[in-house]
């Protein structure tokens, strides 16, 4: 290990152990608890989806193994940028965080896979072949020599871009336009075919960076407009839908290797559970959102032609397939669960 990385994670350690002390105050009945903490980090507010789901997870391991183990869950990046979160988790310095797929393409190449635009005909395919061992497993077991695994996957939703002043009713409509996407080689490139300028950072940026003008747009879910406040400032949302990528719960393989048959066994109850409640909150979410959005926020949803902006992405799949013959089978399987489910007309 390198001089720097040491440094870089030794000031992460010190990040850590700041923001922990903050939030147990130090006090000196959490250091008389003899159990272990289990501490996870994500970067959504205390009403999304993602943080429920992980409370009910919260519950119900305190539940079954309550005389080991406590759980802590840290929301709104209270740990650092998800990028952060993932190198704690890699160290072992927090046990679990969620990231973006995107995020996580640059820890195994096979992540790539996800984040390409248009991979989904439809929700139901989507949700199908993420459902599927055989199409995540080799792509989730891919990090484990980075230090972690993933152990279940959250949806996201359809990422659409919302703009600021320009409505995006055109693939035209997009050129020049300075559009945050997630920090993947793949997001940029996407972005670039598109006609847009590719900017990108961390998500707890954008709302700052939307407001300065620094940029025209960024791309994501609906809940972005209300939970992160991105539609007090962008008043157009268009339905492009050009990416379904999910967001993955992983964990540090020490820790999850240190667990007994048993403890493993209701962990990944666990993992069911989170993925099941998040699933089932996400479609209430949304709804709420796109209410909240149009009536309160005022924002204009559109619904342009997709199939020039389909057209303008499917070169990078035949060039990720170029460049990643082993991801064909998993890239194959996906595509049958399109035919047993397409979009709609």
């Amino acid at each position: 290990m390198s001089k720097k990385k040491k440094l870089y994670q030794a000031a992460l350690g010190i990040l850590l152990a700041a923001a922990v002390g903050a939030l147990a105050g130090c006090s000196s009945q959490a250091s008389a608890d003899s159990r272990q903490i289990i501490r996870i980090g994500h970067n959504q507010s205390t009403n999304h989806p993602t943080h429920i789901a992980l409370l009910a997870f919260e519950e119900f391991i305190e539940e079954k193994l309550g005389d080991k183990y406590n759980v802590e869950v840290f929301p709104s990046e209270l740990l650092g940028s998800q990028n952060e979160m993932v190198q704690l988790t890699q160290t072992g310095a927090i046990n679990f965080c969620v990231a973006s797929n995107s995020l996580l393409e640059t820890f195994s190449e096979n992540y790539k896979l996800f984040n390409l635009p248009y991979l989904f005909a439809s929700s139901e395919a989507y949700h199908a072949s993420m459902d599927d061992p055989a199409i995540t497993g080799p792509i989730f077991e891919s990090t484990k020599q980075a230090g972690f695994e993933a152990v279940t996957w959250l949806d996201a939703g359809t990422r659409n871009f919302y703009t600021v002043d320009t409505p995006i009713e055109t693939l035209e409509d997009l050129r020049g336009l300075k559009i945050r996407v997630q920090q993947s080689p793949t997001n940029v490139e996407m972005m670039e075919r598109l006609g847009g300028s590719a900017t990108p950072m961390g998500f707890g940026d954008v709302y700052t960076a939307l407001q300065s003008h620094i940029i025209d747009g960024a791309e994501n879910n609906e809940m972005a407009l209300t939970d992160n406040g991105h539609g007090d400032v962008c008043k157009y949302y268009s339905y492009d839908m050009h990416q379904m990528i999910p967001d993955i719960l992983i964990g540090n393989n020490d820790f999850l290797d240190s667990l007994s048959q048993e403890e493993r066994e209701i962990f990944e109850e666990g993992f069911k559970l989170v993925n099941q409640v998040q699933r089932e909150e996400w479609v209430t979410a949304v709804e709420n959102a796109k209410e909240r959005a149009e009536n309160e926020q005022g924002v204009t949803f559109l619904y342009p032609d997709t199939k020039p902006f389909q057209e303008a992405c499917m070169p990078m799949h035949e060039d990720m397939l170029n460049q990643y013959p082993d991801l064909a089978p998993i890239y194959d399987a996906i595509q049958a669960y399109n035919e047993q489910y397409p979009a709609e007309q």
